[in-house]
C-alpha cells in the first residue's frame, strides 16, 4: 500500500475514534443537559460556550502564522528555542488580554449572570488559547495521535464532570462552565507535558522573537481574520436572534444548531489530518485528489440529511419544551452540507495553496450580507422564521463562490454539481418546512435516489481512483 495511504489510514483511525468519542459526548450533552436544566439556564449556558467561540480573534493570527508557516514540517525539525519564545510570550500577551475582559466585566456588564460569564470566559482565554497553540503545532506537524488524545481527554473529562454534578441533582449552569474549563486546564498541562521540548527549552534573544512573531503574525493575520469573519457569518445572526428575543429564544436556537453541528466532527477528523498532507503533495495531483473527496463526500452529506426527520420526532419527543425551536431544524439541517463542504475541502485547499487572502475576501463579503439580513429580519420585520432561514442561505452563498473561485484555480468544472446540489438542498427545506410526516422521508429519499443516478459515472470513477491510490 503506497505510504502516504498508511499515513492517512493510520491517522484518520485516531482522529475518527476521538471525534466518534466526542460525538456521543456532545450529543449525550445536546439532548441530557436541555432535559435537565431550565429553558434560561440552558440560554446563559449558550451563551457562555457562544462567547468563547470567539476566543480565536485573541490570537491575531501568531499561531494561524505558525499553522500556515510550519504545516507540513517534522516535528523534531523544529527550531525548539524559537518555539519556547514564542509560546511564553504569547502566554504573556493571553494573560494581559484575559486580565482587560475581567476588568470590562466589573464595570460595563449589564448584570450579574453575563458579569460572571464574561469573567469564565477570561478564564478560559488564559487556558484554552495558549492550549491551542500547542495544538496547532501537533496538527501542523502531523502529531494526529497525540492531538487526538488531547481533545478527547478534555471532552472526556468534561463529560463526567456534568454527569456527576446531574446525578447528585445540580441544575446550577455555571458549575457547568466550570467542568468545561477544568477540561481545558487538565489538558493544558497535558499538552505542555508532551510539547516539553518546544515548551522548556531554552529561549532565543527577545529581538529575534520579535522578529519570528512578526513574520508570524503578518502571514497569520490574514487566516485569522477570515476564521473569524467566517464564525461572524452564524454569529451575527445568533447575536441578532439574543438581542431582539431573549435568552431562552436565544438557547432553543442554540439547540437546534447544535444539533444540526454535529455531523461536522467527523468532517473535521478528516480536515484534521488532510492540511500536513496536502502541503507535502504534488501540486499537479491536487485537483485529481480534490474531484474524488468531493464526490465521495457529497454523497455522504446529502445522504445524511435523511435522518432529519426521524431526529426531529424523537427529540421533540425527548424534549417537548424546545418543540417549537426544533421545527427550524428543517432550515439548519442543510448546513452540514455547506460548512462540510468549507472545512474538508474549500477551506483545506485554498490554505495549501495559500490563498487566505481570498478567504477574507470571501468571508468579510459573507459577513456584510449577514449583517445587513440580520439588520432587516431581527430589527425591521423581526421575523424569527427569515432570521433562521437567512442562516443556510449565507452558508450557501459562501460556499458555492468559494467552490467556482477554487475550481478556475485548479482547473476543473463544477458548475453542474453545485447546482445540483443547491436543487438539493432546496427540496429538502421545502419538503421538510411544509410537511410534517413521514412522507418527508420518502420524497427526499426519490430526490436523493435521483441525485446518485445522475452522478453515478462520477462515483464510479471515484471509486476507481480510490482503488489507483491504495495500489500505488
Amino acid at each position: 500500500m503506497n505510504g502516504k495511504i498508511k499515513i492517512i489510514i493510520t491517522n484518520f483511525s485516531y482522529t475518527l475514534m476521538s471525534n466518534l468519542i466526542s460525538m456521543i459526548i456532545s450529543t449525550l450533552i445536546v439532548i441530557i443537559v436541555p432535559k435537565l436544566i431550565g429553558v434560561s439556564e440552558y440560554g446563559y449556558w449558550q451563551l457562555y460556550i457562544f462567547y468563547t467561540s470567539y476566543l480565536g480573534f485573541f490570537n491575531i493570527g501568531w499561531v494561524e502564522g505558525i499553522y500556515l508557516r510550519y504545516g507540513g514540517e517534522e516535528y523534531h525539525r523544529l527550531n525548539r528555542n524559537v518555539f519556547t519564545s514564542q509560546f511564553w510570550s504569547f502566554c504573556v500577551y493571553i494573560i494581559g488580554a484575559g486580565s482587560l475582559i475581567t476588568i470590562y466585566s466589573l464595570f460595563y456588564a449589564s448584570d450579574f449572570n453575563k458579569q460572571f460569564i464574561l469573567q469564565m470566559v477570561s478564564i478560559c482565554l488564559i487556558t484554552s488559547v495558549p492550549r491551542g497553540f500547542l495544538l496547532y503545532v501537533l496538527e501542523s506537524t502531523n502529531r494526529i495521535k497525540e492531538y487526538s488524545r488531547l481533545t478527547l481527554l478534555d471532552r472526556i473529562i468534561y463529560c463526567l464532570i456534568i454527569v456527576v454534578m446531574l446525578m447528585l441533582g445540580i441544575r446550577e449552569y455555571k458549575l457547568l462552565i466550570i467542568a468545561d474549563l477544568v477540561g481545558k486546564i487538565v489538558t493544558l498541562i497535558v499538552a505542555m507535558y508532551i510539547c516539553k521540548e518546544i515548551v522548556f527549552s531554552k529561549m532565543v534573544s527577545l529581538k529575534d522573537s520579535f522578529q519570528e512573531m512578526i513574520a508570524n503574525i503578518s502571514v497569520g493575520i490574514k487566516l485569522m481574520f477570515a476564521n473569524i469573519a467566517s464564525m461572524l457569518i452564524i454569529g451575527v445572526v445568533r447575536f441578532g436572534i439574543e438581542r431582539s428575543w431573549n435568552v431562552a429564544t436565544f438557547g432553543k436556537v442554540s439547540l437546534t444548531l447544535s444539533v444540526s453541528n454535529l455531523m461536522m466532527l467527523f468532517i473535521n477528523a478528516i480536515g484534521l489530518i488532510m492540511f500536513p498532507i496536502l502541503r507535502r503533495t504534488d501540486e499537479k495531483r491536487l485537483s485529481s485528489i480534490y474531484v474524488t473527496m468531493r464526490d465521495f463526500l457529497m454523497v455522504i452529506l446529502l445522504g445524511a440529511l435523511i435522518v432529519y426527520y426521524p431526529l426531529k420526532v424523537i427529540l421533540i419527543a425527548w424534549l417537548p419544551r424546545y418543540a417549537d425551536s426544533l421545527i427550524y431544524m428543517a432550515l439548519v439541517f442543510p448546513m452540514c452540507v455547506f460548512e462540510g463542504k468549507m472545512a474538508l475541502l474549500i477551506n483545506t485547499y485554498l490554505k495549501t495553496l495559500r490563498k487566505e487572502k481570498f478567504m477574507l475576501k470571501i468571508n468579510l463579503i459573507s459577513l456584510a450580507l449577514s449583517v445587513i439580513i440580520t439588520f432587516i429580519t431581527t430589527i425591521i420585520f423581526k421575523n424569527l422564521d427569515l432570521a433562521i432561514t437567512s442562516i443556510v442561505v449565507l452558508l450557501a452563498f459562501r460556499c458555492a463562490l468559494s467552490e467556482m473561485f477554487l475550481s478556475n484555480i485548479l482547473t476543473i468544472s463544477l458548475y453542474k454539481d453545485i447546482v445540483l446540489e443547491l436543487i438539493m438542498t432546496l427540496i429538502f427545506i421545502l419538503t421538510g418546512w411544509f410537511i410534517n410526516s413521514w412522507l418527508v422521508v420518502l420524497l427526499y429519499a426519490i430526490a436523493y435516489i435521483i441525485y446518485l443516478v445522475i452522478k453515478r459515472k462520477d462515483i464510479i470513477n471515484a471509486v476507481g481512483n480510490v482503488k489507483l491510490l491504495m495500489k500505488g
